[in-house]
């Protein structure tokens, strides 16, 4: 049995029989139209990653020039309006300095006219004949409603 077994072992596996060359060819044709299309594709892709590339280069350029633009204009308009309010601040300034000076010209009128004594008198004078005419007004007003009652 020792035997059978090592003549097994050592007969060679039968190979399989041997393919025709010619269809390798026949599938390599497909696979060399097939590298050809993929070669067309990529070079329309890169051509479109180029384009793309310059589109994105071309929006940047315009982006940052815009940005610049906006840039001076934002800082012309703080300095307008850093100038305009050290403008107001100096009029508000002189405003603030002529009032005071006004109120202390008032001030010191009033001081160099002295006591105003004499002109409580004339606020009451001035209160009493405001009564006067207000009763003179009521007493024309009854006048002239008792007229047409006579009438």
């Amino acid at each position: 049995m020792a035997d059978s077994d090592s003549a097994t072992a050592q007969s060679p596996s039968p190979s399989p029989p041997a393919a025709p060359l010619a269809p390798r060819k026949e599938n390599l044709t497909p696979v060399g139209s097939k590298i050809a299309e993929l070669n067309e594709s990529r070079v329309e892709l890169l051509t479109r990653i180029q384009g793309l590339k310059q589109d994105l280069h071309t929006w940047r350029s315009k982006l940052d020039t815009q940005i610049k633009v906006y840039r001076e204009e934002l800082t012309e308009v703080k300095k307008s309006l850093n100038d305009e309010v050290e403008q107001l601040r100096l009029e508000f300034k002189e405003l603030r300095t002529t009032l005071q000076q006004q109120q202390d010209d008032i001030s010191s009128s009033m001081k160099n006219l002295g006591p105003v004594d004499g002109g409580e008198d004339e606020v009451k004078e001035a209160k009493h004949s405001e009564a006067d005419v207000q009763q003179e007004d009521e007493a024309k007003v009854l006048t002239v409603e008792e007229e047409p009652s006579s009438a």
